[in-house]
């Protein structure tokens, strides 16, 4: 008797299709064509915005402060804005310190004259690290 229901299931449910209609032809999806305008127009759009963020590399940045005040490190922050407004800054938070880093250093030629320059404005030290850091992206012909 068991062996009967089983079969008798197996036969119903492989009568069974979900993406088939009565005529055991599949579902046929009617599609805007602007989506696909969409779809393409995105593409340009993330291809365009990820060339301007640029990419990524081994290169140096300065370790400038590490600290648990915040206030300090905003200061700090500030301070490199003001004096170096060509570098970036880059203010982290690891419970319970703040650690401010700054620049894009391809050589660590070019991160020891940035030192040489801190050193007299951040008098606990400013030290080299190796980390990632951004390169600009290259401009396409289309962007001129």
């Amino acid at each position: 008797m068991k062996t009967f229901l089983v079969l008798l299931s197996l036969v119903l449910f492989s009568s069974c299709f979900a993406q088939t209609d009565s005529s055991g032809i599949g579902v046929l999806v009617h599609k805007d064509p602007r989506l696909d305008l969409l779809v393409k127009k995105q593409a340009s759009i993330n291809t365009v915005s990820k060339k301007s963020i640029g990419r990524t590399m081994r290169g140096y940045r300065l370790m400038i402060l590490n600290t648990n005040k915040r206030e300090d490190a905003i200061a700090a922050k500030t301070k490199v804005y003001t004096y170096f407004p060509e570098l970036k800054a880059y203010l982290t938070y690891q419970a319970p310190f703040f650690r401010l880093k700054a620049g894009n250093f391809k050589t660590r030629d070019e991160a020891e004259k940035y030192k040489k320059e801190m050193a007299p404005l951040f008098p606990k030290g400013v030290f080299i690290l190796n980390d990632t850091i951004e390169v600009k992206g290259e401009k396409t012909e289309e962007e001129g």
